[in-house]
């Protein structure tokens, strides 16, 4: 591939990163990740480049320490990824690996709909346990 194909590739791509991430995230802001800790999880690593990609994107955004969380993947794999990484967490490195989702009964993509749905259910659960979780307010708390 020509550095001229490699370019239009990658806008394209960019493009619609900057698309989907519009359509997931909707109106909120994305969170700083400046000083903290990130969790990046997939669903397995086979080759670790949408792994490592991702590991690379929040550290480059700021974040102090990279935690990776896997199911599964290969133990090599692993071992590149620690380089992206601080930490990796992966259940189960089997020696048979040939693809992450020989280890799924059904792998399935997920449509950008249900992903949405998917956050706003968690947005509303997250907002309801800060709610449940706001100290008392001292006024407002006579017996």
């Amino acid at each position: 591939m020509s550095e001229r194909e490699l370019a239009t590739v990658e806008q394209r791509e960019r493009v619609e990163v900057v698309r989907r991430a519009g359509r997931l995230r909707g109106d909120k802001t994305p969170v700083p990740l400046t000083g903290r800790t990130v969790i990046v999880v997939d669903d397995g690593m086979a080759t670790g480049s949408t792994a490592r990609a991702a590991c690379q994107v929040v550290r480059a955004q700021g974040a102090t320490r990279v935690v990776l969380a896997v199911p599964v993947g290969p133990e090599d794999t692993e071992r590149r990824m620690r380089a992206d990484a601080d930490e990796i967490i992966c259940l189960y490195k089997p020696v048979d690996f040939f693809a992450v989702g020989q280890f799924y009964d059904s792998f399935d993509q997920t449509i950008d709909r249900e992903v949405v749905e998917l956050l706003r259910r968690a947005s509303e659960r997250a907002a309801a346990v800060s709610a449940a979780n706001d100290p008392v307010d001292p006024v407002c708390d006579k017996e």
